[in-house]
């Protein structure tokens, strides 16, 4: 298929349209970036673009701006990625403008396929002021959302707008909600210090992906046949650091009233995949033990 790819230069994006190249299709890429005057032969061919202009999206979407055809789907990896460093105003205003954007002009072109990126924040855990932890672990897609802080309730506005997408259109969405996405680069620096402490935990447990598992997830989507607008959560197997989840939970927090489900394995990952392994045929390959040793340091080489 033809697939444009938005916030295509960032970790998610980039890993995107590098597995979608793999997997045969004709990728188009998008972002805020000016455009490389000198392309690597083979790189996607890029528009630079504001999703908040819907006149800029519409033109993307139909390949106006590329000079070619319209995009049979659409990946939306755009965002401003944190709610804290931005003005809260900017982050909301930003990141719904843009999916509602997307969402629109995928419903007005006739876009086959929708995979919306939004996030596990949408819980309400990850970035609340009043903090609160979870009814059960390990979370699942039934669990309740409680968004608090201005990142996680737009990521949970965009999941409502493909919702309604979907009823007014043939368009068919999936909405990703990955844990804390890592690379190469980043998991010495973001995992090595739960890996040496795991007191460094957060309201969502060690749940983490590898981006590269992430863009295997988004390829599986882009290539669903699911109809109507499917939620789905992707993290990696285990908790980072390797501690037993239920063990660490109640040193963690004793007391608390999380109900702590049966898992398959005592380091299982505080976020259920079940669901995407069910029904998109994924499965995370990349741990955390591939690029850290187990004190939390760059493994040799890599």
């Amino acid at each position: 298929m033809r697939v444009l790819v938005t916030g295509a230069r960032g970790k998610v994006g980039r890993a995107a349209v590098s597995a979608l190249q793999r997997a045969g299709h004709e990728v188009g890429a998008t972002d805020l970036g000016v455009p490389e005057r000198d392309p690597e032969p083979g790189s996607a061919p890029y528009v630079q673009a504001d999703l908040t202009d819907a006149g800029q999206v519409h033109a993307l979407v139909s390949g106006v701006s590329a000079g070619e055809g319209r995009y049979e789907a659409v990946v939306h990896a755009a965002a401003l990625p944190t709610p804290r460093g931005y003005a809260p105003h900017l982050v909301f205003s930003t990141n719904l403008a843009a999916a509602f954007n997307v969402v629109e002009a995928s419903v007005r072109l006739g876009v086959r396929r929708l995979v919306n990126i939004s996030s596990d924040s949408v819980t309400g855990f990850l970035f609340a002021e009043r903090p609160f932890l979870p009814d059960y672990l390990p979370i699942d897609e039934d669990h309740p959302v409680w968004p608090q802080d201005v990142y996680a309730l737009a990521k949970h506005f965009g999941e409502q707008l493909c919702d309604s997408a979907v009823r007014r259109s043939d368009l068919r969405s999936i909405s990703l909600r990955p844990a804390w996405a890592q690379d190469a680069q980043t998991y010495a620096r973001n995992l090595g210090p739960v890996v040496r402490d795991s007191a460094r935990m957060t309201g969502m447990g060690w749940a983490y992906v590898d981006v590269e598992d992430l863009a295997e997830a988004i390829r599986c989507a882009v290539e669903s046949d699911l109809p109507g607008h499917e939620v789905f959560y992707i993290a990696g197997p285990d908790t980072a650091g390797g501690c037993a989840l239920h063990d660490a939970w109640r040193a963690r927090f004793p007391g608390a009233g999380t109900e702590l489900r049966p898992v398959a394995r005592p380091d299982a990952s505080s976020v259920s995949s079940a669901k995407a392994e069910r029904l998109l045929g994924w499965h995370a390959k990349r741990s955390w033990r591939d690029y850290l040793t187990p004190d939390g340091e760059p493994v040799p080489g890599r």
